[in-house]
């Protein structure tokens, strides 16, 4: 397993730490498909695709990322690698407004990361 050091808690804050704002829950998966379909979700140093095959592809930071999702429940489950590292099988509550979706791990019981929707 590669040492990231320094740059994965500098990934993490950006994947993490977000700003507020007023949010409608996203419950169904044509809901969500109907949000991220061809756009890319940004952050800084950050640039995802989710795409409706069940594929997630970008970057983060330097390193590639990659995984897949399925909609189950009412929420985003995902498995990621960051850099050919796991990042780990997580479902996720799914939150919108305006052009921004945040991601909330552990069925909303966790931390969140908010990206703009391009």
């Amino acid at each position: 397993m590669r040492f990231f050091g320094i740059g994965t808690i500098i990934f993490s804050v950006w994947m993490l730490a977000s700003p507020a704002w007023a949010e409608q829950l996203v419950s169904s998966q044509s809901e969500f498909l109907s949000l991220v379909s061809g756009k890319t979700l940004t952050r800084p140093l950050v640039r995802l695709e989710v795409k409706p095959t069940g594929q997630i592809d970008g970057r983060g930071l330097r390193w590639e990322v990659s995984g897949s999702w399925t909609w189950r429940d009412g929420y985003f489950c995902r498995d990621l690698f960051w850099g050919g590292d796991p990042l780990g099988y997580n479902c996720q509550q799914v939150t919108v407004a305006d052009d921004r979706i945040r991601f909330t791990s552990d069925r909303g019981a966790g931390m969140s990361a908010a990206f703009r929707l391009n």
